[in-house]
């Protein structure tokens, strides 16, 4: 995570993305349409010392990817949309699209344990999986073709 450029979509509080850079990365963003969550989390990112190092954005998640489409890439984006709303496989086409993810980024989905993921979701494949009581921690990485 050192150094990392980290995107944080659906970012509610701000916890993802505010612990990336606790640990070393180099900035983030954060993006959420709820006006209550973006205050939250430049309250958190003052109270953290943190703010600095981020950009706060009051936008849709969509609207945000594209805005930031040839203009940054990040090494880590954080997905944590709410449950059960399908956003998940559209973001990552999206994300997939776009052109936002450097080629040895991850993407890291946070979804409830009845949300149900492919292991190949367009160019991104599953690398790992984690289960915190109903809570499911998925991991992507680009698929590089190799050929």
């Amino acid at each position: 995570m050192h150094e990392a450029d980290v995107l944080d979509l659906f970012a509610g509080t701000g916890s993802l993305g505010i612990e990336a850079l606790s640990r070393g990365a180099k900035s983030a963003v954060f993006v959420d349409i709820n006006g209550e969550a973006i205050s939250v989390i430049r309250d958190n990112l003052t109270h953290t010392k943190l703010m600095d190092k981020a950009e706060v954005y009051r936008t849709s998640w969509d609207n945000a990817i594209s805005r930031l489409q040839n203009v940054r890439k990040f090494d880590i984006i954080f997905l944590d949309p709410p449950y059960g709303k399908n956003f998940i496989h559209r973001a990552l086409n999206s994300i997939s699209n776009s052109g936002i993810i450097e080629d040895n980024g991850i993407i890291v989905v946070e979804r409830h344990k009845t949300d149900k993921l492919q292991e190949v979701v367009l160019n991104f494949g599953m690398v790992d999986e984690r289960l915190f009581g109903d809570t499911v921690l998925s991991f992507y990485k680009k698929i590089i073709d190799e050929n």
